[in-house]
């Protein structure tokens, strides 16, 4: 694998390279934060009043979080001190924290949403960032994990072609819900997503119907604590 990605050189150019690596999906760049949060939201069934963002990045999720969750606490965390400060400037309303600093109080969340993180962790560190997240999340409390699918060629095309997953070591499925059950969480249920782009409007509305098909872009894992 090669080194791991300093994500603070990319800062000033993560919104263009996403839009140029999945351009052919939608040229809306924000599309892709929008769907997983609604698609995160409607399967929610508690009360959320605190949200933690792990590996939140310069924050572009941050806004759909807020418009869906518009009483709730949001916080985000990330290991780049450079995305952060930018996250900051775009959302001041909003704590962003650098992992390592301060974090030994972040706990008790009732949400905790994580996307494209795991597949830049370095596989011995897997099990650890599980743990973490188990130890912040409240009782009764949600946790949702996005990663890339590698079982869809595209996906694997995309991630192999990107600068900033020069580090990228894809999950499979079944390895993200081993280390989540390892952590102390039972009974995780998985979906994917991302079958198709948002210009073929008439199709849309097959898409909550393919979640069982291990073609889409992306796959999530959902558990409860």
């Amino acid at each position: 694998m090669a080194n791991r990605v300093d994500f603070d050189k990319y800062t000033s150019d993560y919104n263009l390279l996403l839009q140029e690596g999945t351009g052919f999906f939608s040229k809306n760049d924000a599309y892709f934060a929008r769907y997983k949060v609604e698609l995160m939201r409607a399967r929610l069934t508690q009360p959320v009043n605190r949200i933690l963002e792990y590996g939140c990045g310069i924050g572009r999720n941050i806004p759909f979080i807020k418009e869906a969750f518009p009483n709730a606490e949001v916080i985000g965390t990330d290991i780049s001190h450079e995305s952060l400060n930018i996250a900051r400037q775009d959302q001041p309303d909003v704590e962003f924290i650098a992992e390592g600093d301060q974090t030994s109080n972040l706990k008790d969340f009732d949400l905790i949403f994580v996307a494209g993180v795991y597949h830049h962790v370095p596989v011995a560190e897997r099990a650890y960032v599980s743990d973490l997240l188990y130890q912040r999340l409240g009782q009764q409390g949600d946790l949702f994990v996005f990663e890339h699918n590698p079982y869809n060629p595209i996906t694997r095309r995309i991630v192999s072609n990107c600068p900033y997953d020069e580090d990228a070591v894809l999950l499979q499925p079944e390895e993200l819900r081993e280390h989540l059950r390892q952590a102390g969480f039972s009974n995780p249920h998985t979906e994917y997503c991302l079958f198709i782009p948002p210009s073929l409007t008439k199709l849309t509305w097959l898409e909550p119907h393919f979640g069982w098909l291990p073609l889409g872009g992306q796959y999530f894992v959902h558990v409860s604590k």
